[in-house]
């Protein structure tokens, strides 16, 4: 591709809107256009990346026994209600209706079609198992679109999905997915971490992202190094700090004027913060909730949620508090009637907490779990943080930032219940039919390589994913020969199958080698009437500092070098 033919341009200025560097790099390279809100164009050279991150992925999924299909993006809003995902992806899904007012939802996964069109295909444990996969155009109402393609509502994903007669089968499948997914960022480039995650509106038993870890992740990983444990920190568990063992005393009522929060009465009281209890509360789909914990850890909503089974989940605000009646700033679940009381597992060990008095400027000191209040639900709600001790093998905690590049899951059969997908088994029995699902985004792993991969000048992408893998670029002066070197050397890296983007713009040195910086192609050739003089070129890869002079003869053969050491 000539360079003075491509549709994009690339521009100087950092766009005011761009949030993340990826995002930055994206706009700047001409990679990609907003259209709106979370939706994105993609241009040549965005596009080019996104397509062998797509072959790769096609590659490895059929090596792994995968069939690819095409689903419809409009799906009958009924299927989702029939398994209740409607609520649980809430504002989050798409709808519309038709002409006839008949309601529909634009896929933002393919679980509930596909299960349904399994459910006409397999009958029997010899139709079994199968793994069925597409690429395709995604769509979810995210509420906060950001980080240009890291969060939007319009996406390509790659979603497969394993259908086998038991959970042994699904073990197995859960299994190939795995390692089928090691493959695909291995050849990427891409180094990962395989992390414990939440399933969210997904559903399902188990689940694990994949994590690129980078300084400008949105995630949290929760990890050990001595055990391996690793998890993202809406899933991640931990061994909190004991408080010392003493004896439970009595009940005893000390005035607290204008102290309202945790340091506030940890200070007055002069008593360390995990001797105290935090109040937080919380609406879970119209309902008041008390949730309890101790006054040194935070509440993680999301095992929150997960332990209400609520699809709405948000923190009270002062007013939904007080029409309950209740004092915000020295609430304590003692006496208290008429409100869902969830206590974290770090309160029940503890003793004699200190914990609001249920009215202005008043705490009780001294408060014991069960002897002076009861709970609904104990359950761990609390957020793992660095630092405390692994669930696993009790070393320390560690944490990092990083970017979700891909999620799987164990279904089970609840989906497969729920729409009707049985299969008979060796006996003769009806039994439902064992679901997975497997999902790459294509556009995030595209922002992930750049968050990962980049430097101050621009990208710098791994050879197998980058848009072209040479940057022909002659440097041109009138009277010298470069301009036929360069059509020649042009012609002979297309006779190897090489991808080639040849800078035949009439532009000043530094505008041509800051714009292959910025493009962040693998490998340099520059011809100048300098190098000519020693019958060679330079070459440079973006990866290093250093340029090097390589003989014009000897060229193709280092860049098979290049090529070869890439994969």
């Amino acid at each position: 591709m000539r360079l003075s033919q491509l549709f994009g341009k690339t521009q100087r200025e950092i766009p005011a809107e761009a949030d993340t560097i990826s995002h930055q790099l994206l706009l700047r390279t001409g990679m990609i256009s907003q259209v709106a809100a979370g939706v994105y164009s993609f241009l040549p050279l965005g596009w080019r990346v996104l397509k062998k991150i797509e072959n790769i992925i096609r590659e490895e999924m059929d090596k792994a026994g995968g069939q690819e299909l095409g689903l419809p993006v409009l799906q009958p809003l009924e299927l989702w209600q029939e398994t209740g995902r409607d609520r649980a992806f809430g504002k989050g899904l798409f709808t519309l209706s038709d002409r006839r007012d008949r309601p529909l939802v634009l896929g933002p996964t393919h679980e509930e079609v596909l299960t349904q069109l399994v459910s006409r295909y397999v009958q029997s444990y010899r139709d079994l198992p199968k793994l069925l996969y597409q690429i395709q155009t995604k769509f979810r109402d995210e509420p906060r679109p950001r980080g240009g393609l890291i969060r939007v509502r319009e996406f390509i994903m790659k979603d497969l999905y394993s259908f086998d007669a038991d959970e042994a089968g699904l073990d197995e499948s859960y299994n190939k997915m795995l390692q089928a997914y090691q493959n695909i960022y291995d050849r990427c480039g891409l180094p990962t971490l395989l992390v414990e995650a939440d399933s969210g509106a997904i559903g399902g038993k188990d689940s694990h992202e994949f994590m690129l870890i980078a300084e400008s992740g949105e995630d949290e990983v929760i990890y050990c190094e001595r055990c391996k444990y690793a998890a993202n920190v809406d899933k991640a568990e931990s061994v909190k700090e004991k408080v010392p063992p003493e004896e439970p005393l009595p009940l005893e009522e000390v005035a607290t004027p204008g102290v309202t929060t945790i340091e506030e009465v940890s200070a007055f009281l002069n008593v360390p913060r995990n001797h105290t209890l935090k109040a937080v509360f919380y609406v879970a789909d119209g309902e008041l909730v008390f949730a309890m914990i101790r006054g040194d850890l935070e509440v993680n909503e999301v095992k929150l949620k997960n332990a209400l089974h609520c699809v709405d989940l948000h923190m009270a605000t002062e007013a939904e508090v007080n029409q309950a009646g209740i004092v915000a700033g020295s609430a304590s679940p003692l006496g208290l009637k008429g409100v869902k009381v969830v206590v974290d597992e770090s309160v029940t060990p503890g003793i004699n907490f200190v914990a609001g008095g249920n009215k202005p400027d008043t705490h009780i000191k001294n408060v014991n779990y069960p002897r002076d209040f009861k709970a609904d639900i104990v359950v761990d709600i609390s957020r793992a943080r660095a630092g405390e001790g692994c669930p696993r093998c009790g070393g320390k905690l560690l944490s990092t930032q990083g970017i979700e590049v891909g999620h799987v899951f164990k279904l089970g059969t609840f989906l497969s219940e729920a729409l009707g997908a049985y299969f008979i088994d060796e006996k003769g029995v009806s039994r439902p039919i064992v679901m997975g699902c497997y999902g790459i985004g294509l556009g995030r792993l595209v922002a992930a390589a750049i968050e990962r991969y980049h430097d101050d000048k621009g990208i710098i992408w791994p050879i197998p994913i980058a848009p072209y893998q040479i940057y022909l670029c002659p440097l041109y002066r009138e009277g010298s020969q470069v301009a036929e070197v360069a059509e020649a050397l042009y012609a002979q890296f297309e006779a190897e199958g090489w991808e080639v983007l040849f800078d035949d713009r009439e532009e000043s040195p530094g505008v041509k080698f800051n714009d292959a910086d910025l493009l962040g192609i693998p490998i340099r050739v520059t011809v100048s009437p300098r190098t000519l003089e020693k019958d060679s070129v330079e070459l440079k890869q973006r990866s290093e500092k250093e340029a090097e002079l390589v003989p014009r003869e000897e060229v193709i053969t280092r860049l098979k070098g290049l090529m070869a050491h890439a994969g």
